[in-house]
């Protein structure tokens, strides 16, 4: 058995983080990969190979067809449940406690990053595990098991709550990781493209306020130029 040794990280990286008085993490579906989480298109599989992942994730499609985009996301939280966190959801987890402020802003939907140990998680696109009226917007406690259930307050139909094809990133999110990312003194982009805004805006805001900015992948994108340094 041979033991996995990591690579030594570059010094200057290392004095950043240890130095930091604020570290701001974004991450992307590529923290999830290792704990074998599909991304949106590798799920369709088996029954669900013949839609178009994105005729299962608008408003339009719920309304349309709102017991087939319940059952897809059902499919979806199970493949989630079946996974466990990864060795960078548990190192976030602990970096948190060893500098004095840590912002993480996730474009992921799978609630790994709590799950690992993460508090206070800003999530982009919203979480698999949380239900809104479809109506209303609200978070709701579901009543009955149909496809889908309702509301308990309205009796509309509840949702998945997470942020679909042509809707907005939640106000909040988007507000409260603008101002992490000019805020902080490094910034950390894990596992992202860095391709899709807003998120992908939030690095050069950071930059701009005289962040230090860090691109983590294993294989470096197109936008790794851009950051001060690419692991």
């Amino acid at each position: 058995m041979h033991e996995h040794v990591s690579p030594a990280l570059p010094a200057e990286f290392v004095d950043a983080v240890a130095s930091a008085r604020h570290v701001c993490v974004l991450t992307g579906a590529g923290a999830s990969a290792e704990s074998g989480v599909p991304t949106f298109r590798d799920a369709q599989t088996g029954l669900w190979a013949r839609y178009d992942p994105q005729k299962l994730a608008t408003p339009e499609a719920f309304e349309s067809d709102p017991g087939l985009v319940w059952r897809w996301y059902e499919y979806r939280r199970e493949l989630v449940r079946n996974v466990e966190p990864n060795a960078g959801h548990r190192a976030l987890a602990i970096l948190a406690g060893l500098v004095p402020k840590l912002s993480l802003i996730t474009q992921n939907v799978d609630g790994l990053h709590q799950r690992a140990g993460s508090e206070d998680v800003i999530e982009f696109h919203g979480n698999l595990f949380v239900d809104r009226c479809f109506s209303e917007g609200t978070i709701v406690d579901p009543v009955g098991d149909g496809s889908p259930p309702v509301c308990p307050s309205c009796g509309g139909k509840v949702r998945p709550g997470v942020v679909w094809f042509g809707e907005a990133i939640p106000a909040n999110a988007l507000e409260r990781a603008t101002e992490a990312a000019a805020d902080c003194d490094v910034f950390l982009s894990i596992g992202t493209s860095s391709q899709v805004f807003p998120a992908a805006s939030l690095a050069g805001t950071a930059q701009e306020c005289a962040g230090f900015t860090v691109e983590i992948n294993p294989v470096a994108t197109d936008m790794a130029g851009q950051f001060d340094m690419a692991l």
